[in-house]
């Protein structure tokens, strides 16, 4: 017997697949803090110390040319591209030798950050979700799947801002590497099918402004454009 809801119950949140008319169908969006040396160096954090994880709510999804409005709340929003892995199995405590068997595939994502807020929390040491998990902070791009792709180690990551680069980097800097960030993500919570997975910026982040258009990308993997509105 089917459940009877009483109200209607929310849409499903999904990411396009790159060359198929279905989508992928987002459970959670679990977010890797601190995981290139050179934004760990230019935030002014702790280089010796591991990378953690931090969530969004899956209605945060943003589809690749949507036009995002300027938060409340935040002076100084910036942006953070990143690598995007797609779960198609999980479980817990999944060694990192058989991670990557329970990967769909890649995307491009951005890890849209209020900033003040973020580094207001921190000093009092209170979780960041006022500066990270907002409404329209995680845009993503279509998917690609790992049966096409296989799963990149190496690849230019870029953001630019109104054409001018501000992100580079690659995948082969990442401290902790795909498989290592599943394993120990699925220490703490069991992954499911469904899950994603935001591996980490590279140096560059910035503020953004009403007006900005962004376009950042993966080798082999993608492209992703957004847009700045006015504040709603």
């Amino acid at each position: 017997m089917s459940a009877s809801f009483i109200i209607a119950p929310p849409p499903q949140a999904s990411i396009p697949v790159a060359g198929d008319s279905k989508v992928f169908p987002v459970r959670r969006i679990w977010c890797v803090g601190r995981n290139y040396l050179e934004h760990i160096r230019e935030m002014g954090n702790d280089e010796r110390a591991p990378p953690f994880f931090f969530a969004k709510h899956a209605d945060m999804i943003v589809a690749d040319g949507t036009t995002i409005p300027y938060p409340p709340l935040t002076k100084d929003f910036h942006h953070e591209v990143e690598l995007v892995v797609a779960m198609k199995s999980g479980g817990l405590n999944i060694p990192a030798a058989k991670a990557l068997d329970h990967v769909f595939g890649y995307g491009v994502g951005i890890d849209l950050t209020r900033r003040d807020l973020q580094q207001a929390s921190r000093k009092k040491e209170r979780p960041w979700e006022i500066g990270k998990s907002f409404d329209q902070s995680a845009p993503c791009g279509a998917l690609q799947p790992a049966a096409k792709i296989g799963h990149p180690t190496k690849g230019k990551i870029w953001l630019s801002v109104n054409g001018t680069e501000k992100q580079k980097g690659d995948l082969t800097e990442l401290i902790w590497n795909v498989p290592e960030i599943i394993a120990q993500l699925s220490e703490q919570v069991a992954l499911a099918a469904g899950d994603i997975i935001m591996t980490g910026t590279p140096a560059g982040v910035g503020a953004l402004k009403p007006g900005d258009k962004i376009e950042c990308g993966i080798d082999g993997i993608g492209t992703l454009k957004v847009a700045i509105g006015q504040p709603a």
